[in-house]
């Protein structure tokens, strides 16, 4: 697109499939479905327009609060998603990874996320990082524990400790901070996604519910990013 700039890194907070479905007068879970096969679309329409990461926010460490139901019906998600549309994924070139302690899911949920993994790791046009059981303060109390460790057993000293050392003891710590994070169905707020790694993101809510959020509602965010300066803090002369 012309004169657009293209985000190296976006994030998304894929909020509003509940209610997306009740609106239809349908059950949450086939909110959840429409809204995994959007993931797909949209993680197709990022790739072509040259974005290299897309993060998003799948299941939050705050999401267990949920009933118990919706939270067993939640993790078969990734079994049914990955089983469906992981080949055309690799075909594409993307590459999935995850941030999040994956280790306390089910374990055929588990086992879906490895073989994720596994299919795509050669995979180099474009990363989707899929945040499963992800919260930023227990993202940052594991970092700290890292660290805590690493010291304790003499590998580092605590004067070497600086903002890389947080960054790469982080999950995301092979990927660049974000640049442009979206948050779809009209919530303002970061609800403890990616706060290090959003700390100077340029920030955008639609009223858009995340299963209607289509390549057009991108380009629009899109367009409004490429209006953003960014300084970091800083003043441009």
């Amino acid at each position: 697109m012309e004169n657009m700039k293209v985000p190296n890194h976006i994030a998304i907070i894929l909020d509003g499939n509940g209610r997306w479905a009740k609106a239809k007068g349908m059950p949450r879970g086939y909110g959840h479905i429409k809204g995994c096969a959007n993931l797909e679309q949209i993680c197709y329409d990022i790739k072509d327009l040259g974005v290299k990461y897309l993060t998003v926010y799948a299941f939050s460490t705050e999401n267990w609060k949920r009933d118990k139901e919706e939270v067993d019906y939640l993790f078969t998600l990734p079994i049914i998603y990955f089983d469906k549309y992981i080949d055309s994924m690799v075909n594409k070139g993307i590459k999935v990874i995850f941030s999040g302690d994956i280790s306390k899911l089910p374990n055929k949920t588990m086992l879906a996320c490895d073989r994720a993994l596994l299919k795509t790791k050669n995979c180099n046009k474009c990363i989707l990082n899929i945040c499963l059981n992800y919260g930023s303060h227990d993202e940052i109390v594991r970092a700290c524990k890292l660290i805590a460790n690493e010291v304790e057993h003499k590998q580092i000293s605590i004067n070497d400790i600086n903002e890389k050392t947080i960054q790469d003891h982080l999950y995301s710590k092979d990927l660049p901070n974000i640049d442009f994070l979206i948050r779809t169905s009209n919530e303002k707020r970061l609800s403890n996604f990616m706060l290090w790694q959003a700390s100077y993101a340029e920030l955008y809510f639609t009223k858009t519910l995340w299963p209607a959020f289509t390549k057009r509602c991108l380009i629009k965010a899109l367009k409004d990013y490429s209006k953003r300066d960014r300084r970091f803090g800083g003043v441009k002369k």
